[in-house]
């Protein structure tokens, strides 16, 4: 790309960038969480392509409907195996936009929102191969992940890793347009929801108290 042979960086990342000139609030009633998904060829976030990108935004702890947005991607590496779970043909009816668009419409919608995913580091991997791969940096957004908040109620310690159907079941969430990515970033947020509203019967919370503890190492 021109701006990564100059060393410099297009309007749209700057602008990116400069929303997180102040610091992240704290108190979560006050912040914009942007609830994502994305649909891809496979499992392989170095070889294999977004097909897809679906987000809804969660203010004063509600979702905004008014405040979504559904990307789809022009892609020519193409799995036909995976077709059956997202339902995405290579060619077809959908309006597509290149990588280089799709990026610049995600940032300029998510500018400095916190990210929240279900098993959101490969949402997040898939997204920084793609700025990688366009010359950019990566996400600058704090991320959480309802599979660890689930994990911080202690309703459940069987285990470690819950799916999203698992868990979307135990709340009484219905599974409608599973495996889109927007219907997946929808469920997400209202699992979102509940987990939040979970830990916040017990305790008051804060982002800090959302976010995933880092493992100590050693002595440290």
């Amino acid at each position: 790309m021109n701006w990564f042979k100059r060393k410099s960086y297009p309007e749209f990342w700057e602008n990116y960038k400069n929303s997180f000139s102040k610091a992240q609030e704290q108190n979560i009633e006050h912040i914009r969480f942007v609830v994502f998904d994305t649909e891809t060829t496979g499992l392989d976030t170095k070889k294999d392509r977004i097909l897809s990108i679906g987000c809804i935004a969660i203010e004063g702890l509600k979702v905004k409907v008014s405040d979504q947005l559904e990307l789809y991607v022009k892609q020519e590496t193409f799995n036909a195996d995976t077709v059956k779970i997202h339902g995405l043909l290579k060619e077809g009816k959908l309006i597509k936009v290149e990588e280089s668009e799709a990026m610049l419409l995600f940032l300029e919608y998510i500018k400095n929102a916190v990210l929240v995913a279900h098993h959101a580091a490969f949402d997040i991997a898939m997204i920084n191969t793609v700025l990688t791969r366009l010359g950019l940096p990566k996400l600058k957004n704090r991320v959480l992940d309802t599979g660890q908040i689930f994990q911080k109620t202690k309703l459940d310690t069987s285990k470690t890793h819950f799916g999203l159907d698992e868990l979307s079941n135990r709340f009484n969430i219905p599974l409608h347009d599973r495996h889109t990515a927007s219907g997946d970033a929808y469920i997400t947020a209202l699992l979102f929801l509940k987990l939040v509203f979970k830990l916040k019967s017990n305790s008051k919370i804060s982002l800090s108290d959302l976010e995933r503890i880092p493992r100590r190492i050693g002595l440290l």
